[in-house]
């Protein structure tokens, strides 16, 4: 059930390259998703992107700071911002990836 949405109610398809990164102290963080070819850019989509949405049993995380990436006028890419300024913001943020990772067929790795 774990799922992105650009615009509610529609689910993403696309499978997101995500990068985190973590303060020294643990307590703040931040993670970057970068959608290639979003179905939320098609020609055919006419839902306006109002941020994304992070969904899963225990209900959502939202981020605005979303921006489109675009190549001689046509809609490339999708990149998405989500800033962590809490441990427990971090966790909860921790545990939707966890779904969304075994739903999606991800891996976590270390660099």
């Amino acid at each position: 059930m774990a799922q992105i949405q650009f615009s509610r109610g529609i689910t993403e398809d696309v499978v997101p390259d995500v990068r985190l990164t973590r303060s020294q102290s643990g307590d703040s963080g931040t993670a970057t998703f970068i959608f290639q070819n979003p179905k939320a850019l098609e020609s055919n989509s006419t839902d306006e992107i109002t941020g994304m949405y992070l969904i899963d049993e225990e209900g959502e995380i939202v981020t605005r700071e979303v921006k489109g990436k675009f190549i001689n006028g046509k809609p490339e890419s999708l990149e998405a911002v989500y800033v962590m300024r809490s441990t427990e913001e971090w966790e909860r943020f921790m545990r939707f990836m966890q779904r969304y990772a075994e739903e999606n067929g991800l891996e976590f790795s270390k660099s």
